[in-house]
């Protein structure tokens, strides 16, 4: 059968504006950093739809997971669990970002101030909503367990957002440290508490920044240039796979790099030598992959999917606990659905959650809709003058860009707008700032 001219007329309008995409981005761009991010953002999403199940009991709710009944699922906390890539991305954009602020005579302060308050705007987003949330089913009688439930789900993200302002925080401390040391750190940590059983409750909580700080170096290496052979991918591959099987294996460390409800030991909370070390062989295939993804990112319709993942990526990875639970609130009329409100006890459950994937990635996108804006700083253009090193500088405030509306244009096939020229599509590479655009150059 025949396409339709309105199907093909959208087909031909999301071609369109993603070959606009593609025509806006510098050939500087180094768009591998912006597939890695992406896919970084999206693993974790994934992966969380696929182990967190809100099981309906007693007239409440509380978390699940399938691990805990199918440990031979834990392979899925393999290709999903990417936060060491997302750190090693975070290491390299923040250390680049610094560097072009200094060249462009901004202070540290000034540099920081902008980069956290990207972080920090969707979050009061998600904050406000969640306390008006709280007191609407508490003034309602919900059951005081399930309003713990879905807010310590709703707001789990954050603790990577805090832990990822603590290290861009600390970039110029960090910028040239080896990731020897805080390795060494974890190393030590899991000794005494596993090995040893000697130290406080709380020692374990000392490899959450040094964990996380292992990847971040080793962006900040990358952004030295010492990780661009493919020796240096190879030999974090094969050393990270090596020892993490090894610690798996003989060490008595979880095989799931996610935390298993109910586990005596979590890979993540706070996280293990284990999980550090599988970071490690992320961050090596991460870099292997680098040339290949740079090849995939030159073809347009790809390029505009990764910069639209990229110009919201906060929103997403904020918003998609909220999205699954409000899918499992919104069903619970129906009865309890398989793979919705049943318990994670067998294949069945797992074939029907992933059915639900795409009703979570539709709520999502509502979510996304609602939310960006306040991941992108608003949206009308105010200018103001600042102070650089003694000369008056005029800049535009809005973190708007206006690729923005081209690339959401793309997502719902919309209508293809005029040409222009911007300075790139999925947040500045240097800055982490989304790029601005000429006046009179709208996409």
């Amino acid at each position: 059968m025949a396409d339709s001219p309105a199907k093909k007329g959208r087909w031909q309008a999301v071609r369109h504006g993603a070959r606009r995409v593609d025509e806006a981005t510098p050939d500087s761009r180094d768009r591998a950093v912006d597939a890695l991010r992406a896919c970084a953002i999206l693993g974790v999403v994934l992966g969380h739809w696929l182990v967190t199940a809100l099981v309906a009991h007693d007239g409440g709710l509380y978390t699940a997971s399938p691990l805990g009944r199918m440990p031979w699922l834990a392979p899925i906390s393999w290709i999903f669990q990417t936060l060491a890539v997302f750190f090693l991305v975070g290491g390299h954009v923040a250390t680049r970002s610094l560097a072009s602020a200094r060249a462009r005579g901004l202070t540290y302060g000034q540099w920081l101030r902008a980069r956290l308050g990207r972080l920090a705007r969707p979050v009061l987003a998600l904050l406000c909503l969640w306390a008006v949330v709280t007191v609407g089913l508490l003034l309602t009688g919900a059951p005081a367990d399930t309003v713990h439930t879905l807010v310590k789900l709703a707001l789990s993200p954050l603790w990577f957002l805090l832990v990822l302002a603590a290290l861009t925080a600390a970039t110029p401390l960090v910028a040239r440290l080896h990731p020897l040391w805080p390795l060494a750190v974890v190393l030590h940590v899991d000794v005494l508490r596993f090995g040893l059983h000697l130290g406080p409750s709380w020692l374990g909580w000392a490899n959450l920044p040094a964990g996380w700080l292992v990847p971040y170096t080793l962006g900040a290496a990358w952004t030295r240039g010492e990780l661009d052979t493919r020796r240096a991918g190879r030999v974090l591959l094969v050393f990270g796979t090596t020892a993490t099987v090894g610690l798996v294996r003989w060490a008595g460390y979880p095989a799931a790099m996610v935390g298993v409800p109910g586990a005596a030991i979590s890979n993540l909370d706070p996280p293990t030598l284990a999980a550090v070390t599988f970071g490690l062989a992320q961050c090596g295939l991460a870099l292997l992959l680098r040339d290949r993804l740079r090849r995939a990112m030159r073809r347009p319709l790809p390029w505009a999917a990764v910069a639209t993942v990229n110009l919201s990526a906060m929103t997403i990875f904020l918003w998609h606990q909220t999205a699954l639970m409000a899918t499992t609130a919104a069903t619970l009329p129906a009865g309890r659905l398989p793979g919705l409100h049943t318990a994670p006890d067998g294949p069945a459950w797992i074939a029907a959650r992933l059915g639900w994937l795409p009703v979570f990635a539709l709520v999502l996108t509502v979510c996304w809709g609602a939310f960006r804006s306040h991941e992108q700083g608003g949206g009308r253009r105010r200018v103001r003058g600042r102070r650089v090193r003694g000369r008056r500088v005029r800049e535009r405030r809005s973190r708007v860009v206006r690729v923005h509306r081209g690339v959401g244009r793309i997502a719902q096939a919309g209508r293809p707008g005029r040409r222009g020229r911007v300075n790139g599509a999925a947040g500045d590479e240097d800055t982490g700032a989304v790029p601005r655009v000429p006046r009179g150059h709208r996409v």
